[in-house]
């Protein structure tokens, strides 16, 4: 039997899943817009990096939040900790750092709520 503010086991996992993906998707365009950004206003560059990364990057952005939202609907997370994950895609390398801190403490939870 398992908690009945929880999804279901198979749900948590894949939700987590998307998850790490995202976190690690979302890490790496965080990177790379911060290179088109010094290309275009620090080298005064126009490609299509320039031009069209900035889209690409929040579209990114906003699959990673969908994921951090849907990882924490399943597993309850209370809403501070849903916005300071999301908040996490803005900083770079701290995705990485939450995504290891996430995926440890879910796969612990998973693992003492739903031993049979």
């Amino acid at each position: 039997m398992y908690p009945t503010n929880l999804a279901k086991p198979k749900q948590i996992r894949t939700a987590l899943t998307l998850y790490r993906v995202m976190a690690v998707i979302a890490g790496i365009a965080l990177f790379v817009l911060m290179a088109e950004m010094i290309m275009k206003y620090v080298f005064e560059q126009e490609n299509f990096l320039t031009e069209n990364w900035s889209y690409i990057h929040g579209f990114i952005y906003m699959v990673f939040a969908a994921s951090v939202a849907n990882l924490g609907v399943k597993v309850a997370w209370p809403l501070k900790r849903i916005v300071l994950n999301l908040l996490a895609g803005f900083v770079p390398v701290v995705p990485w750092i939450a995504e290891h801190r996430n995926t440890r403490e879910v796969r612990a939870m998973l693992q003492r709520a739903y031993v049979a």
